[in-house]
């Protein structure tokens, strides 16, 4: 039985390793999406069964997305597949460009994802009952799914509640990109999306996304941050938990990474801090991050020790190419007790 299921855009991801995409010959594929990495993480790293929600134009790419999906063990049965017309007018499949970064020079990502078959999901084109119905946990989306058309949000909600009526703990992710909202009205549209959702979600990842006048407008402060995810709480009324990840970036290749959590019970907490840690490709790092915390969520540890799972689990992320995990259960744990002296079992 699924555990846990996930609704979000899988696309093609081309890496020229060391190089650099405008003077690439070759590039290595694999699949990522903010959503779907989190249960494939969950499912690789942590063990659970995981399925994810999407919709592929069905051709040679989207039968490959298909094969990557499977080979990280996510149940694919849940795709709903798009005739394709040949030259991708009517649907394609998303593409995405990625460049890792080094010391001076950022990471670059560059999307090819307009008008492809996730974006003409509309309500009604899945039965939420009887997905939810079959008994999983714990349903995931986020505000990268819910912003790329007009309807897409709408399956967002239509879903979100559902997965409510039948008990099913639902989070989501902000996670906002400009990109995406760019010609849509922007941060202030993306505000309103995500106050929208986040009020039928238990837990916020990534949740300074709702903090502040607008997403991606403000930098937050260490001293800052417990305030900041109270005015994130406060307009996530359903949440029992809201966390975030806090980097600082000193170098592409160096970072401090940690994270913090506010919930009723606990108020305000902090995961391990990791500093210094050497970045190989910090893509999808947010997403190890959520995929840890649901675990440990899921599992009924303290948010303390949720954190640590997830804090770990995204560290462990950026030490291995592509967006998902690479990670076992074994190397995390051993990280929590080895970097993290103050987080107790």
């Amino acid at each position: 039985m699924t555990e846990i299921v996930a609704l979000g855009e899988v696309m093609l991801r081309f890496d020229p390793g060391e190089g650099r995409i405008r003077t690439a010959r070759t590039f290595q594929v694999w699949e990522g999406g903010g959503e779907y990495n989190v249960v494939r993480g969950l499912r690789r790293c942590f063990g659970l069964r995981t399925a994810i929600v999407t919709a592929l134009a069905d051709n040679a790419v989207g039968r490959l997305v298909e094969d990557l999906i499977l080979q990280g063990g996510v149940d694919t049965s849940l795709i709903r597949w798009v005739r394709a017309d040949g030259i991708g007018r009517t649907a394609r499949n998303g593409l995405n460009f990625v460049e890792r970064g080094y010391g001076i020079r950022g990471a670059l990502g560059v999307s090819d994802r307009a008008h492809t078959a996730v974006c003409r999901l509309r309500k009604g084109d899945f039965d939420w009952d009887a997905v939810f119905g079959a008994g999983p946990r714990w349903f995931h989306t986020g505000g990268i799914f819910a912003g790329l058309s007009e309807t897409t949000v709408d399956v967002a909600e239509e879903a979100m509640m559902a997965a409510r009526r039948h008990g099913v703990t639902v989070s989501y992710d902000p996670n906002y990109r400009a990109s995406i909202w760019a010609d849509r009205g922007g941060p202030d549209s993306a505000r309103e999306v995500d106050l929208r959702l986040a009020r039928h979600a238990d837990v916020v990842v990534g949740a300074l996304g709702l903090a502040g006048t607008r997403p991606g407008g403000t930098r937050i402060g260490a001293d800052a941050i417990p305030d900041a995810l109270a005015e994130a709480a406060d307009r996530a009324p359903n949440a029992s938990v809201v966390a975030t990840t806090l980097r600082t970036v000193s170098a592409a290749d160096t970072n401090d990474w940690s994270s913090a959590a506010w919930s009723a019970e606990t108020g305000f907490v902090t995961g391990p801090r990791m500093r210094d840690l050497h970045v190989l490709d910090r893509i999808g790092s947010g997403d190890g991050f959520a995929a840890g915390l649901i675990y440990g969520l899921l599992t009924g540890i303290s948010l303390e020790r949720a954190l640590a799972y997830g804090t770990a689990h995204g560290a462990l992320v950026m030490t291995t190419p592509g967006d998902a995990s690479m990670a076992s259960l074994a190397e995390v744990e051993a990280l929590i007790a080895n970097g993290s002296a103050h987080v107790r079992r």
